[in-house]
């Protein structure tokens, strides 16, 4: 593994005979990845610190954050600085720069909403690059980073843009049960609300092995869920893009039959069917079979295709 503390180490390695290694493979914290077999090649990990405000007007902020900062951080940073927009996304592992890359979200914010720009270095010829929101190309848990882009650039800092005035988000249901216990709200109380409900669902990953949500949330036509709502009037549905819902992948999983499932030392964690963990000494390849087997039951019972939003590599 390659560690690059900067712009100039960066540039340093692609020069070095070590550059000339493949294939190569980019790291954030490694939180959303699923290794199925060891890593034959090169893991580059930027681990570029810093966050400073770059600009500012009447109504916005501008903040660049290095792609080495941890994410929640960041959020916490922002949030002593009463600087509101990502605050619902709080306690979400992994660096900053892999917030664009996987387009993060939660209740009801994602970072494409927040995103000004994302710099980044070509690996094929050392050059600085800046993308736009547009040019990242967002989609749900999708960006041009997972697509054109994988492993041909090193994101070295990503730029935010934040309204002044905030616009608090607190339309999900458990989330808005959390906030009636304080007497305000405002991105302080959401940030506690959010890490409360994360805490208290969600396995902590130095305890048991997980990496997260394992499935997307499932995006369907309005016209394919109709049947499926008059059949199972508490399915959970969510807007989405026009024409479009969202569904809740965890809501499958638990009807049916896998939640709290422990088979051999891999299975669904108690709280939370979406989450997949290892209890002990599962291979990578034993954990994604047992994806596979819950895609596969999700499919026969509800005709509903199930995504892995983690990223499997050696697969």
């Amino acid at each position: 593994m390659a560690e690059l503390t900067g712009i100039k180490a960066i540039r340093e390695f692609l020069t070095s005979p070590f550059a000339q290694i493949r294939p190569r493979y980019i790291l954030g914290g490694g939180s959303n990845i699923l290794f199925t077999a060891d890593y034959d090649g090169l893991i580059l990990r930027p681990v570029i610190k810093g966050i400073e405000m770059t600009g500012e007007n009447t109504d916005h902020l501008l903040i660049r954050a290095g792609a080495g900062e941890d994410w929640d951080s960041l959020v916490s940073w922002c949030v002593s600085k009463n600087i509101g927009g990502i605050e619902n996304l709080s306690l979400i592992p992994g660096t900053v720069g892999a917030s664009p890359v996987q387009n993060i979200g939660a209740y009801g914010v994602e970072i494409r909403d927040v995103i000004h720009a994302v710099e980044a270095i070509r690996l094929d010829d050392g050059e600085m690059i800046m993308l736009t929101g547009e040019d990242c190309k967002f989609g749900y848990r999708d960006s041009v980073f997972k697509n054109e882009l994988r492993n041909k650039v090193i994101i070295t800092s990503v730029i935010y843009r934040f309204n002044k005035k905030h616009a608090l988000r607190t339309g999900y249901a458990e989330l808005e049960r959390e906030l009636n216990k304080y007497s305000e709200v405002s991105i302080k109380t959401i940030r506690e609300a959010v890490i409360a409900i994360r805490r208290n669902k969600l396995p902590d990953p130095d305890e048991i092995g997980n990496a997260g949500s394992f499935f997307k949330n499932p995006v369907v036509k309005v016209d394919q869920v109709s049947a499926l709502c008059k059949a199972y009037p508490d399915l959970p549905v969510y807007p989405a893009d026009t024409g479009q819902v969202k569904l809740s992948a965890a809501w499958l999983i638990d009807q049916c039959g896998w939640k709290g499932v422990r088979e051999g030392n891999t299975g669904t964690y108690k709280k939370q069917p979406l989450i997949l963990v290892n209890h002990g000494s599962a291979t990578g390849s034993e954990i994604l079979d047992f994806a596979r087997r819950i895609q596969k039951s999700v499919m026969d019972r509800f005709a509903i295709r199930l995504d892995i939003e983690v990223n499997v590599v050696g697969d």
